[in-house]
């Protein structure tokens, strides 16, 4: 394959009519130059100029080569150009990637908003609580709970302070009795969903300082995060979600929380990407939003 340098040299010299002016125009030392045109001929296995020590002039291989390789060029500044230009501007194509309940009841309406007010930028979205991998994948941008495993991503705060908080609906509480201790889950009907390849079946809460955990049992496990607070809702079981998952139930009644004297467990909502370079400005606009929107209230 043809080097962009050598290409660019080529051109120049069959332009200019002498390797000497293209070299000086490009910058290049003569030696490098006419190392340049024998590496492009080289790969061609095709002469393209007839030189002397007077003149340059193509040979028909090279007048028909000239057109290809002018074009090229052309595409590949095209190219350069176009990848600058998404670099300066809030548009394009974007690759997310974020958790089921989250995404379907809270981030999609706010997706749409963003949308509205940057109408050149599109949307590829992936709704799963299996963890996207950023490196195998299709996906720029990664919306998760939690610190990522590896320490090479990039995570930016959306959410630091969000925790998970143990709730469950009035009438299952009218029917069952609310739990007054941490001991009592024992004697529920907890409501577990997967997260990665595990069952989140151990239930972590903060006491001054100090952490309490239990290990909970019940009738319903899902690997969509959502059908749990939709069976919680339902009055099926206890819940433990994160809060901003539950914000607009617990605010409307159809939930409530329980056991206040205990602090859940962390999980920070986090903006993910495997690299700076992903952070484009569509994305910093993306996540400057959505920050914007968490402060409000839930509807």
């Amino acid at each position: 394959m043809p080097r962009i340098e050598d290409l660019q040299l080529f051109i120049h010299a069959a332009d200019r009519g002498g390797l000497s002016a293209a070299a000086r125009e490009l910058d290049m030392a003569p030696a490098a130059a006419s190392a340049a045109l024998k590496r492009l001929e080289g790969v061609l296995q095709a002469r393209l100029f007839v030189r002397s020590t007077r003149s340059l002039r193509l040979t028909a291989e090279g007048e028909r080569y000239l057109a290809y390789a002018r074009q090229i060029l052309q595409a590949v500044e095209e190219g350069a150009a176009s990848v600058a230009r998404d670099a300066q501007e809030v548009g394009g194509e974007l690759n997310l990637s974020m958790p089921s309940d989250l995404g379907r009841n809270v981030l999609l309406p706010w997706l749409d908003a963003f949308q509205a007010q940057h109408p050149m930028v599109r949307f590829r979205i992936r709704i799963s609580d299996r963890l996207a991998d950023l490196y195998r994948q299709p996906v720029d941008i990664a919306i998760r709970y939690g610190e990522p495993e590896d320490s090479t991503m990039v995570a930016l705060p959306l959410m630091p302070d969000n925790r998970r908080v143990l709730c469950a609906s009035p009438a299952y509480l009218k029917r069952h009795g609310r739990p007054q201790a941490l001991v009592d889950l024992q004697h529920h009907n907890c409501l577990r969903y997967v997260l990665g390849d595990t069952v989140h079946d151990r239930w972590i809460f903060h006491r001054n300082g100090s952490i309490e955990t239990m290990t909970v049992q019940g009738d319903r496990i899902c690997d969509d995060a959502d059908l749990v607070r939709r069976w919680a809702v339902a009055g099926k079981g206890l819940a433990y979600k994160s809060a901003l998952d539950i914000r607009a139930d617990l605010k409307s009644g159809k939930l409530v929380a329980l056991l206040p004297e205990l602090d859940g467990e962390p999980a920070p909502l986090n903006l993910v990407c495997a690299h700076r370079l992903m952070l484009s400005p569509s994305v910093t606009a993306l996540r400057t939003f959505l920050q914007e929107s968490l402060k409000e209230p839930a509807n």
